[in-house]
C-alpha cells in the first residue's frame, strides 16, 4: 500500500490566498468607482424627475410649481393624490435623500396668480424653484453636485459643491 497523502500543502494554500488577495485588490477600488458614477446618474435622473414632475404638477393642479419636495411626492401610505401630495415622485426622493446624495428644493416667489386657490389647493404655488444635489459623502458616493431649475437645464459643478444656473449644463 502507498502512503500518499491527499490535499494541499500550505504553501498551495497560501499561494491561492495570495492570488485571492490580488484580484480584491484590483477589483474594490473599480467596484466603488462603478457605484460612485451609479449615484451620480441616479442623481441626474432625479434631478429631471423633480423638473418633469413639477410642470405635471402645475399643469394638473393649476397651482403653479410644487411647494415643496414632500408636496410633489408625498409620503409613505399616502393613496390619494392632492395638491398636498401629488404622487408625481417617489417618497424616498421626495424625504430629500436618495442613492448617496442630497437633494434640497428652494421653491420661488409664490406670485402666481389672484383669487382663490384651485379646488383641493392650499394657495397659490411658486412660479419658480430650484433643486440641488450634493453627495452625502464627497469622494465615496459622488463627486459632482447637480442642479436643475425651472428652466429643466440640469447644470454641474465638478468640485461636489452645488452649483448654479451660471455653472455648465450637462448635454
Amino acid at each position: 500500500m502507498s502512503n500518499e497523502q491527499r490535499g494541499f500543502s500550505l504553501i498551495e494554500l497560501l499561494i491561492v490566498v495570495a492570488i485571492i488577495l490580488i484580484i480584491a485588490a484590483i477589483a474594490i477600488p473599480n467596484l466603488l468607482r462603478a457605484r460612485m458614477a451609479a449615484n451620480q446618474a441616479s442623481a441626474v435622473g432625479s434631478l429631471r424627475t423633480i423638473s418633469t414632475a413639477n410642470v405635471e404638477f402645475s399643469a394638473t393642479w393649476g397651482d403653479g410649481f410644487a411647494p415643496s419636495l414632500t408636496e410633489l411626492g408625498g409620503t409613505a401610505g399616502t393613496t390619494t393624490a392632492t395638491c398636498s401630495a401629488a404622487l408625481l415622485i417617489d417618497p424616498v426622493l421626495a424625504a430629500g435623500v436618495k442613492s448617496g446624495y442630497t437633494f434640497t428644493y428652494t421653491a420661488g416667489a409664490t406670485a402666481y396668480g389672484t383669487g382663490t386657490a384651485p379646488t383641493g389647493c392650499t394657495g397659490w404655488g411658486p412660479t419658480t424653484f430650484t433643486v440641488s444635489a450634493v453627495p452625502t459623502s464627497l469622494n465615496q458616493t459622488g463627486q459632482i453636485g447637480y442642479f436643475v431649475d425651472y428652466s429643466g437645464v440640469v447644470r454641474y459643478n465638478t468640485s461636489g459643491a452645488a452649483p448654479t444656473n451660471t455653472s455648465p449644463s450637462l448635454q
